[in-house]
């Protein structure tokens, strides 16, 4: 798989101010009352266009690279979600995520950590993600799998499996004309 590399210490100083203004958006995001005019309002601030109609992202959440993030319609992602969005992330139509779910699409050069290397995470149509689950970054989650919770996830879920432990193991597969 294809990845990218992003030296911090080169970040344009148009990235510098997209960073710090998406900071500033979960921070108010984290403190506005759900469920409101207002706090729709910062969401839709904060994701743009790539907020799917009838999705829901439930704070507090954390993360970066926010305009890396493109969710689907009728998403729901629950509280204290870690979004690393430098490699992308791609969340399809129909998808439900637990809290304290962690989205890593970048990690640290083992070497100089100054140094990030991405790769996109896609997680497709009526995925179901389990509280506290870490998806890292190249991994696909299938069309309805289910990754368990608590589950570490480090290699592509076939779409209808059913993922679970540390590393996360295929324990099953769902029966598609159940959807």
């Amino acid at each position: 798989m294809d990845f990218e590399r992003v030296d911090m210490r080169e970040m344009s100083l148009e990235d510098q101010k997209t960073g710090a203004k998406q900071a500033q958006l979960v921070f108010k995001l984290n403190h506005t009352m759900p469920m409101t005019d207002e706090y729709n309002e910062v969401l839709k601030e904060l994701f743009g266009e790539n907020l799917g109609e009838d999705s829901m992202v439930m704070a507090p959440i954390a993360g970066a690279a926010f305009d890396h993030i493109k969710i689907g319609k009728n998403v729901f992602i629950n509280s204290n979600s870690l979004l690393m969005a430098r490699g992308g992330i791609t969340v399809e139509d129909d998808v439900m995520m637990a809290a304290n779910v962690q989205l890593l699409s970048n990690n640290h050069d083992e070497y100089d950590r100054q140094v990030l290397t991405c790769k996109p995470i896609h997680i497709k149509k009526g995925a179901w993600i389990g509280a506290g689950a870490s998806i890292l970054p190249g991994v696909t989650i299938g069309k309805y799998a289910i990754v368990g919770a608590g589950a570490i996830v480090t290699k592509d879920v076939g779409d209808y499996e059913v993922a679970v432990g540390v590393p996360a193991k295929v324990v099953k597969t769902l029966d598609k004309d159940k959807f």
